[in-house]
Parts: structure tokens; C-alpha cells; sequence
């Protein structure tokens, strides 16, 4: 059980104060876990705070407007999460009288609720005794142990698993779990990590082999797709622009945008002016269209890069369903046109 005291050791004395470690309210835990898939700590926890104020129980997110949620939620991106969070709650709210399931395999019938949070749930709320297994868990097992099982692969969470279970005391698998990710996020960091400060530089197998920087093994992801958008920010005379919200499936689905011209390439001032009357207005005339930003912002998502550019159009007369500057600040917008509107 060295490894165990060596590690319990280290995280009373260094871990963070983070408001979700002060309960075992499974409605808070499950927030903060959903909130900090693809996000940092310190990115999440003003986000856990603001929800939480709002929000105080999973009946309060139940009976909000998604609108209002995905509004909070604005800037935290993978926006699937927050749509799953918001159905999730209402199932539990509405069908099972606001109590959470008390086991992990119960939690894992939960809509957005994965092997690793229903893990998290079930070890900190109820103590059952489940290893969680995410990218830091990963980091620190496979240099720790010199393991080089490729993590991208299915079969690799199976392994993982099996060796954080029996390197956990049963009695007390949550603070094992929250010491481990706690471990990987502040010392086994993923590059350059100091290893002369570890506790586990005497006994740490990719430290002897010298194979720090060399795992976990994790093949080569998916390709990347470019996409290129073009957003028409009109205006009329009494300063109305028109938004509309993205209904496909996809990136973005359910928050709000401007009208959209998505094509192939980049497009120039020509190409626009050539394709926004007959397109987008027929009741009013373009006056004059301007280019925002001469270079195109790249916004970076998993798998997709966004080449996006603002054209501000002036139209004559007014517009049919114009939004005013103050209202269009309260819908949800992709965070990379909030910030546009912000600073427009």
C-alpha cells in the first residue's frame, strides 16, 4: 500500500479548495462533473458557482427555461452538455421525485452521464467503491507502472480500471479517486513535469526508464475539418439586427447566430456583395456592407476549425423581427459571437 500512503499523503497537503469537495450532494457532484468534462478547473468554477446561485436544486434546473440554461452556460462550449444536463435534471426532478440513483450502474442509465462521471457520483455522494478513470488517472498509472497500452483504444479503460480497483482502499474510494485526478492535475502534469519534487521519483517506472514525456500512449486523432462561416450583422434604421437559431443538429444546436453563409473557402467582399440581397432580403435594399475583420477569427473546436467572418450590412427601412441591441445581449450565443457583440 505504498503507493496508496504515499499519495494520500500528497493530496492533504496540496490539494485545491474547490466548492464541490465541501458536499456529497449528488446533484452538485454530477453539476460540477458534467461542467468539467473538456474544461479546466479554473474555467468551470465560476460557471459551478453561477449555476449553483441559480439553481440551487436539481428541481430549480428542472423547471428552467433552456434558453436561460444554455445562457449560463455561454462560453463553456460543447453545448450537447448543457442540453443533457438540463433534460437530465427534469428526468430525475419529475420521475424520480429529485433523487439521484445511489449506485453506479443505476447513474450510468442517466442521460449524458458516462462511465467516468457515473464513477465520480457514485464514489464521492454514495462511497461505493468504483474507480474513476480519466486522462490524469491514465497519465499517472502508465508512467507509474510503464504501462504502454495505446489509452485510445477501448480496451484500455478495462485495464486502467481493473488496476486503480485494486490499488483502492474499499473502505475509502473517494478520497483514492479525488487523490489520484487530484495528483495528475497538479505534479503528473502532461508536459514537463517535475519529477525531482515527486513523491514517486524513487519508484516510478517511467521515471527509471526514462519514459516520462513518452506516455501515456495515445494514437493520433481524428482529422480535422475546416469550416468557413460568414455572418451577415445586419442593421436598419433604428439599429435592429436579425438573429436566428441553429436548429440542425451539430455544433451550436439551440443557441443563436447571426444569418450565415457557410462555404467551402474563404470568400471575399465580391462574393458577399453578390449574394446577400437576393439571398437574405427581400423586403429591404443593402446600403452598404462592410468586412469586420480583414483575417478570418479561428475558432478551434474538437474536431472542426471555424474560419469566421463578420460583414456588417446596412439595410434601408426597418426589419421584419428586428432585435434591439439591449435584448439581443440576453440570448445564448456561441461564445465567439458573444464575444463579437461585446465588443461591437
Amino acid at each position: 500500500m505504498d503507493f496508496y500512503n504515499s499519495l494520500m499523503q500528497w493530496y492533504l497537503q496540496n490539494k485545491r479548495d474547490l466548492p464541490w469537495r465541501k458536499t456529497v450532494d449528488p446533484y452538485k457532484i454530477w453539476l460540477s462533473e458534467i461542467m468539467l468534462q473538456q474544461t479546466r478547473v479554473a474555467q468551470g468554477t465560476p460557471y459551478f458557482l453561477s449555476f449553483v446561485s441559480a439553481f440551487p436544486t436539481v428541481f430549480d434546473l428542472a423547471n428552467a427555461d433552456e434558453e436561460q440554461v444554455l445562457k449560463l452556460w455561454q462560453g463553456l462550449g460543447y453545448y450537447s452538455r448543457a442540453r443533457n444536463l438540463h433534460k437530465t435534471a427534469q428526468y430525475v426532478a419529475n420521475e424520480l421525485s429529485g433523487k439521484f440513483p445511489n449506485n453506479y450502474n443505476d447513474l450510468l442509465k442517466l442521460k449524458g452521464v458516462g462511465e467516468y462521471t457515473a464513477a465520480a457520483i457514485a464514489s464521492f455522494s454514495y462511497n461505493e467503491a468504483v474507480p474513476v478513470v480519466d486522462g490524469n488517472v491514465f497519465r499517472v498509472l502508465s508512467r507509474y507502472f510503464n504501462i504502454d497500452t495505446d489509452i485510445a483504444v477501448a480496451s484500455a479503460k478495462k485495464e486502467f480500471s481493473a488496476l486503480a480497483f485494486e490499488l483502492m482502499p474499499k473502505e475509502n474510494p473517494a478520497l483514492f479517486n479525488q487523490a489520484i485526478m487530484e495528483f495528475g492535475a497538479l505534479q503528473c502534469v502532461p508536459k514537463s513535469p517535475n519529477c525531482s519534487v515527486c513523491i514517486f521519483n524513487t519508484s516510478c517506472a517511467a521515471l527509471q526508464k526514462k519514459k516520462v514525456d513518452q506516455l501515456p500512449v495515445k494514437s493520433k486523432k481524428l482529422k480535422v475539418r475546416n469550416r468557413f462561416f460568414n455572418y451577415l450583422v445586419v442593421s436598419d434604421e433604428n439599429e435592429n439586427t436579425i438573429i436566428q437559431k441553429r436548429t440542425a443538429k451539430g455544433i451550436w444546436h439551440n443557441l443563436y447566430e447571426f444569418p450565415l453563409i457557410e462555404t467551402d473557402a474563404p470568400e471575399d467582399f465580391d462574393f458577399i456583395a453578390a449574394n446577400v440581397q437576393e439571398e437574405f432580403f427581400e423586403n429591404n435594399t443593402v446600403i452598404s456592407i462592410e468586412d469586420c475583420n480583414d483575417k478570418s477569427i479561428i475558432h478551434k473546436l474538437s474536431h472542426q476549425h471555424l474560419h469566421i467572418k463578420f460583414w456588417k450590412i446596412k439595410v434601408d427601412g426597418t426589419i421584419e423581427n428586428g432585435v434591439d441591441a439591449a435584448t439581443l445581449k440576453t440570448f445564448p450565443f456561441p461564445i465567439v459571437i458573444f464575444n463579437f457583440i461585446e465588443m461591437n
